[in-house]
């Protein structure tokens, strides 16, 4: 039995947007954001009281990154991954791991637009810098695809899962307008089924708008 720990549109999601694309049966557990992750049971599963943890084999993992990698290791012939010695090893282990980077910057501005609770906890200077980041690698991404073409690497991938959940958050607080490539690919992937069940019922989503814009620093 594999069990998977979530909070909807978290990094847990991408966990559980690759089990749907490998089509394994699972239990989902949907956990609530904040003080019910830093209970003693969670704890044991997840020691910083984050999700996703998985349950998996009689023994439990935490780390997304690590997560995606594990199963697509486990189930190779769903060509999910790229294994040692393939070609696109490399660029798969890149562009997996740039996903926890784009996710950083998302985090930094969930917790300035949803978390602080107190206008004056907010900072715009935060807003404005960690939006600007978030541009910075959504045009990283921009350039990879007129290199690669469809996906990020040669047909759909766990790259894919990855990077596309950092950018479902990413686009809360920074446009893709203008970057067609990654427009295209985003709407692609989107589009798959397995994206779609992963997609949290109204009364459940943690972000409540579309867009979040950051503020406008003092004296701009």
């Amino acid at each position: 039995m594999i069990r998977l720990h979530h909070v909807p549109q978290s990094r847990s999601m991408r966990v559980l947007w690759l089990l749907e694309e490998l089509g394994l049966p699972y239990e989902l557990i949907t956990e609530r954001m904040g003080k019910s992750l830093r209970r003693e049971e969670y704890l044991a599963r997840s020691p910083a009281g984050r999700v996703p943890a998985l349950e998996i084999g009689g023994e439990t993992m935490f780390e997304s990154g690590a997560i995606v990698e594990y199963l697509c290791e486990l189930y190779p012939e769903k060509g999910l991954g790229r294994m040692r010695g393939e070609a696109e090893r490399r660029d798969y282990l890149v562009w997996l791991h740039f996903a926890e980077t784009m996710s950083h910057h998302g985090a930094a501005l969930t917790q300035q637009h949803l978390m602080l609770r107190e206008d004056a906890m907010r900072s715009p200077v935060i807003m404005q810098l960690e939006a600007a980041r978030l541009g910075k690698c959504f045009e990283a991404i921009e350039a990879r695809l007129v290199q690669s073409g469809d996906h990020l690497l040669e047909g759909f991938s766990a790259v894919d899962i990855a990077v596309g959940q950092a950018v479902y958050i990413g686009r809360h607080f920074r446009s893709t307008e203008g970057l067609t490539r990654l427009e295209g690919w985003y709407g692609r992937i989107t589009a798959r089924d397995a994206f779609r069940r992963c997609l949290p019922e109204e009364g459940a989503r943690l972000y409540t708008r579309d867009f979040y814009p950051a503020w406008e620093m003092p004296g701009a």
